[in-house]
């Protein structure tokens, strides 16, 4: 005990010592100093009991444990009780309240409002009434304008994570030179193109693949047989594996035949031959802040089937297949949100089946690929792509000369409204040859096309197409004269050799008719021309077409 009043005076020494501070919290409780009682928050003054209490003959209720004896007043509870009956209590809401202390009258007060005091009174009043005005609903708030989804686009297929856009296409019509010959003989036709576009729905990665397909079949006379199959896909593929660094993936399929006139083809066909063209690619790409750097190898397998001739034989063409395998290096750089330059470097290398053609050929070679060019998406107005650069393919075989010169690539759509949209296509390449002497087929092909919106329903296109095939390479006999094959080399009056250069020119007008949101009527006119430095190689030619797209 002596050892705990001792560590009580102790500390009450220390507190002793402590200075108050100069600016004590008001609102902060005291505690008793008189060591009788034990300790308790300090009594507010009269003054903040007028605002922050009771009154200041407020009396506590008494409180007990039981029902019986006595109460913390000192009361018995048993007379309290009896006293409590005598008076009965006020209602609820009856609109009056107990007598104040002094026993003066309260006003009648609602018992949804709380009293109060009257400072200085004494009296209790009630507290004026809130007026909340009539109960309005909110103004519903403005959403921001937008155009309505278009009521004829296809909604599409779900299957799991993939949505699916399936069409098909039924075509008649009649071109007024199928064969694509000086001589116009024309035929009727039919198309049957159906297509299937696939995008994933993926939160990271992606999956997109596209692939379209077509049968065109002409009439029993048309000689040589001139139907034939189209099909064209691509699929692309992307990896997530951070958010800066990904995996490219990619594969493509092309089926087709040449072009009916193209010099490539034998003499005495009974039917188009048909190659094939797959391959795919694989690359990385990684971002750095605002630069994007990708790498990317290819490989690619032609191969074509063996043609029928007219007197029943066939005419082999494993020397026009060949493999081709390529690496591409790109850098680009975000100069605006939307707007990315890059440069593209690639090199790439065909390896053909037969070591040498029919002709004695070697037609291996390597080629190498500049450009540069930019991507653009701004606010999905201008989006695509557009590139120009040069390329060079060199053979292994001396006599066939090397191929080059510039090239442009480019895939543009242009919103020039609601209604009107513009596409720009440019594509570059230097195609095979099996004609002797000539190294290969430089073309060149540029493509306009304007689609309006008369109506939603109602929609009109313009195409314009342009074309330019350059046959590079003469084949020099014995004695310095110019050998003529297949009209590929031209002698000019001078005794020099010139390439075979065509231009080639289309233009066209369509309507399309959109009945709902799976039934289309198309129709089409095109005019297609041909114009060559190689006299008895001009065409002209006319197609109408009128059929149904079905669409999902």
């Amino acid at each position: 005990m002596t050892a705990v009043c001792a560590l009580a005076l102790g500390c009450g020494a220390a507190w002793a010592q402590m200075a108050a501070p100069d600016f004590p919290d008001p609102l902060a409780p005291k505690l008793q100093t008189d060591p009788r009682k034990p300790p308790r928050f300090q009594q507010f003054g009269q003054a903040a009991q007028a605002q922050l209490g009771p009154p200041t003959n407020f009396t506590p209720p008494p409180s007990a444990a039981g029902d019986t004896g006595f109460d913390s007043t000192n009361k018995n509870k048993a007379k309290a009780k009896a006293a409590g009956k005598a008076k009965p209590k006020p209602k609820a809401g009856s609109g009056t309240s107990a007598p104040t202390p002094d026993g003066t009258p309260a006003l009648a007060i609602s018992p949804y409002q709380k009293p109060f005091q009257a400072s200085g009174t004494g009296v209790y009043a009630p507290a004026p009434p809130f007026e909340s005005g009539p109960i309005r609903k909110p103004v519903p708030k403005r959403k921001a304008h937008s155009e309505p989804d278009d009521p004829y686009a296809p909604l599409g297929v779900h299957a799991g994570s993939f949505l699916l856009y399936p069409a098909i296409e039924a075509i008649g019509g009649y071109d007024t030179n199928p064969a694509r010959a000086p001589s116009a003989k024309g035929a009727t036709l039919y198309s049957v193109a159906p297509e299937l576009r696939a995008q994933s729905n993926w939160s990271r990665h992606e999956l997109k693949g596209e692939l379209r397909g077509s049968y065109t079949g002409y009439s029993p006379d048309a000689e040589p047989t001139l139907s034939r199959p189209n099909v064209n896909g691509k699929i692309d593929g992307r990896v997530d594996v951070t958010s800066m660094t990904r995996i490219d993936l990619g594969g493509r399929l092309l089926v087709a035949t040449d072009n009916p006139g193209s010099p490539n083809l034998q003499a005495g066909l009974a039917k188009l031959p048909v190659y094939t063209t797959f391959g795919g690619s694989v690359g990385i790409g990684q971002k750095i802040n605002r630069f994007d750097l990708s790498l990317r190898g290819d490989a690619e397998r032609t191969a074509y089937q063996a043609s029928r001739l007219t007197d029943g034989s066939t005419a082999s063409n494993d020397d026009r297949n060949y493999d081709q395998y390529g690496v591409k290096l790109r850098g680009g750089y975000e100069l605006t949100p939307g707007v990315t330059p890059f440069v593209e470097a690639g090199t790439d290398t065909r390896r053909h089946d037969l070591v040498a053609d029919s002709y004695g050929y070697q037609r291996n070679s390597k080629g190498v690929t500049g450009q540069l060019g930019s991507t653009f998406e701004l606010s999905r107005l201008l989006t695509g792509e557009v590139a120009a650069g040069y390329t060079r393919r060199d053979y292994d075989d001396a006599r066939l000369a090397s191929l080059s010169g510039l090239i442009g690539n480019a895939s543009l759509v242009w919103t020039a409204n609601a209604l009107t949209s513009v596409k720009f296509t440019a594509a570059s390449a230097i195609q095979e040859s099996t004609i002797a002497g000539v190294s290969g087929v430089f073309s060149r092909d540029v493509g306009l096309q304007v689609d309006h919106s008369f109506r939603r329903w109602l929609i009109g296109s313009v195409k314009f197409g342009a074309g330019f095939d350059s046959y590079k390479g003469t084949d020099i006999g014995i004695g310095g004269t110019t050998a003529v094959i297949c009209d590929c080399v031209v002698s000019t009056p001078g005794g020099t050799a010139a390439d075979r250069e065509d231009k080639r020119f289309s233009a066209g007008a369509g309507l399309t008719y959109k009945l709902n949101r799976t039934t289309q009527i198309k129709g089409e006119f095109r005019q297609d021309w041909l114009r060559s430095n190689v006299s008895g190689n001009d065409y002209t030619a006319s197609i109408f077409m009128l059929g149904l797209r079905f669409q999902q």
